[in-house]
């Protein structure tokens, strides 16, 4: 059993390749009852549809009510803010999140956190949780990765911030393409003290080769 589960996570999506990761984050997330404040860009929803067929609400309160339906959250425990949102409780340090996660992380959104940028809320809210020294998580989804990125991901490690790309292993040998999402997603889980059964661990699985 996991300690100090948090109660309230922040999750963005971006523009990167990876929405599944993402989506499955967000359902993973309901399903073990953390409230989640959920934030994505213009380009996200280009990506959901592109790599999903999904199509995310323009409105957010229409975003909150169409992943809420769909994955069972009760009242009040997915609300959804607009990249402009200024008065979104993510957006100030007196009312930050226990923990944040970008996923999928665009080089772009990670630049603008390793610069200390605050443009937008998936921005804001990634600063805020730096300064308040609040778990950020970010997950890149990028190859192969410059020395700029390399350099931005460094200064983000030295402030706090986990840098946890969308690498899956495969010593769980997967069978599907989920599989490899849920190893992701596992880690991910993993990071912010939420419980979860998506994968055996190391040692746990009697398919694992000693």
């Amino acid at each position: 059993m996991r300690l100090n589960k948090p109660e309230t996570i922040t999750l963005a999506f971006t523009g990167a390749s990876g929405m599944p990761y993402g989506v499955r984050l967000l359902e993973c997330l309901l399903k073990a009852q953390v409230r989640v404040y959920l934030l994505y860009s213009q380009a996200a929803q280009i990506v959901a549809r592109q790599e999903m067929d999904l199509l995310l609400p323009a409105r957010a309160k229409d975003a909150a009510e169409f992943f809420g339906t769909r994955f069972g959250a009760a009242p009040g425990q997915l609300q959804a803010f607009g990249r402009e949102e200024w008065f979104a409780p993510v957006a100030s340090g007196s009312n930050p999140a226990d923990a944040m996660v970008v996923c999928p992380c665009t080089m772009g959104t990670l630049a603008a956190i390793a610069s200390g940028l605050a443009d937008n809320l998936i921005e804001r809210a990634a600063d805020v949780a730096l300064k308040e020294a609040r778990k950020l998580v970010l997950v890149p989804r990028e190859t192969p990765l410059s020395a700029i990125h390399l350099e931005n991901m460094l200064r983000l490690s030295r402030a706090g911030a986990i840098i946890l790309p969308a690498n899956p292993g495969f010593y769980h040998h997967p069978q599907t393409a989920q599989d490899l999402v849920d190893f992701v997603v596992a880690r991910i889980l993993d990071h912010v003290s939420v419980d979860h059964g998506l994968m055996p661990r190391w040692g746990e699985s009697e398919n694992i080769d000693s």
